[in-house]
């Protein structure tokens, strides 16, 4: 499906992070909807480099990217002579989906490093080459903000802080480029596999109905409401950002909150599976968000943006990829 009547053929496109979860997504919309567009993916991919809370620091991984026919740079946004390499090439949209993504890191100077100081150099790569960008932001900016909008925002942790940071930084960008931020909430879907232990409660839930195993919940995970956004939407609002002509800062999510334990009964119902579930104390209490809901009024009336998957459709479509894992 294209998500917008612009054509990306013969132009030359840059995905930050391209071997990611989002990223791949995205290379691989462009190369089935616009077989002339010159795609390059730059991503530093996977090494076996932990954080101290033993995570993984890369998930880029060849595997999202099998089948990819476009161009292939592995380097580190944080690495100047890295980023030189892409100087090679005139980009007319920049994707920048490359961060370190995992919430529970608390290296606060590796984080800020990489989503923020790093973010400088792709928009000074941006407005050298007069690139729209699109750029991941995050839902995390909000904290726990009862207001998911943009200027409510409050975030508990360093991940958060280093969005809203970038969020800050391209505002002076704005008008010397077509720039967006794009929201993210709760997302789930194809490729996030190789996320790990970070991958969405829907793939992690589902693979361990499939083991045979009962899905543990946190106690009270009826009550745990989030935004959970499926990928196909996520990928129709970077395209429409990307061909925008006003800049700013959106929320990417459906606008309905859904619990942790709708999950694992969509899911069972799927799956056909009568197994009871097991709860659990919550040890992030104090350090989690306990409720998301995107307000989505601006990303609808400005970017066009309309999500087409309710998590149960999502869900649905997702549940052969799980099956298949």
């Amino acid at each position: 499906m294209k998500y917008t009547d612009i054509d990306f053929n013969n132009k030359t496109i840059l995905i930050t992070g391209g071997a990611g979860f989002i990223g791949s997504n995205l290379a691989f919309y462009f190369q089935e909807n616009y077989p002339n567009a010159k795609i390059v993916v730059f991503d530093i991919f996977r090494n076996e480099e932990r954080f101290s809370n033993g995570n993984l620091k890369s998930f880029g991984h060849f595997h999202n990217l099998l089948g990819f026919k476009g161009t292939i740079i592995s380097g580190n946004i944080t690495k100047q002579a890295d980023l030189d390499r892409l100087r090679d090439y005139k980009f007319d949209y920049i994707f920048h989906q490359a961060a370190i993504s995992d919430t529970t890191v608390l290296d606060q100077k590796v984080m800020i490093d990489t989503n923020v100081n790093a973010f400088k150099s792709l928009l000074e790569l941006a407005l050298m080459d007069s690139a729209n960008m699109v750029y991941a932001s995050s839902a995390a900016t909000y904290g726990d903000s009862k207001i998911f909008k943009v200027g409510y925002e409050s975030p508990n942790n360093v991940y958060g802080f280093s969005k809203l940071m970038m969020d800050n930084l391209a505002k002076e960008y704005y008008d010397k480029i077509n720039i967006i931020g794009l929201r993210y909430f709760n997302v789930y879907g194809k490729r996030e596999f190789f996320k790990d232990k970070t991958a969405s409660m829907v793939l992690q839930f589902g693979l361990e109905l499939l083991k045979g195993n009962p899905a543990k919940l946190f106690e009270g995970s009826d009550k745990i409401l989030r935004d959970f956004i499926y990928i196909e939407d996520v990928i129709q609002a970077n395209v429409k950002a990307s061909v925008s002509h006003k800049s700013g800062v959106f929320n990417v999510g459906t606008g309905k909150a859904r619990s942790f334990q709708d999950i694992v009964d969509i899911l069972k119902r799927e799956l056909s599976i009568q197994r009871d579930d097991v709860y659990i104390p919550n040890p992030y209490i104090g350090s989690y968000q306990f409720f998301t809901q995107a307000d989505i009024s601006d990303t609808k009336n400005i970017l066009g943006y309309s999500p087409n998957y309710s998590l149960e459709d999502g869900i649905k479509d997702y549940i052969k990829e799980i099956k298949k894992i």
